[in-house]
């Protein structure tokens, strides 16, 4: 599995962002996929989270209502769209691999990583 994330950028306050994160050896079909942030001087965290099949999904708390994570198996991707952006969501984001069909919380769970890719929201 090689992940490539893209998408990020700069937005002002209440702007909007489409992360996709796609499986360059289309092998995470199997897979659930997480997309991850990590600000500085805090630790990584599960923003959002997908199941293999795409029916089950999962959000930080912060992030309910604003955030929409969805696949697309034909493409082999797995998109973040981003809605409402506040300069808390500042941060370096990475979409992972789990080890299993499902998805956690827990980073220990994500064997595949790919490179971030920074969002950086003004005031």
């Amino acid at each position: 599995v090689q992940l490539q994330a893209s998408g990020g950028g700069s937005v002002q306050r209440g702007g909007s962002l489409r992360l996709s994160c796609r499986d360059s050896r289309r092998t995470f079909s199997n897979n659930g996929v997480g997309w991850f942030r990590q600000a500085p001087g805090k630790e990584r965290e599960l923003v959002a989270g997908i199941s293999w099949r795409g029916g089950s999904t999962i959000y930080a708390d912060s992030v309910k209502g604003r955030f929409t994570i969805s696949r697309d198996s034909a493409r082999n991707t797995v998109d973040l769209q981003m809605n409402s952006l506040e300069p808390e969501d500042t941060a370096v984001y990475y979409c992972a691999a789990a080890r299993t069909p499902v998805t956690t919380r827990d980073v220990r769970d994500y064997r595949y990583w790919g490179r971030g890719t920074l969002v950086t929201v003004s005031s």
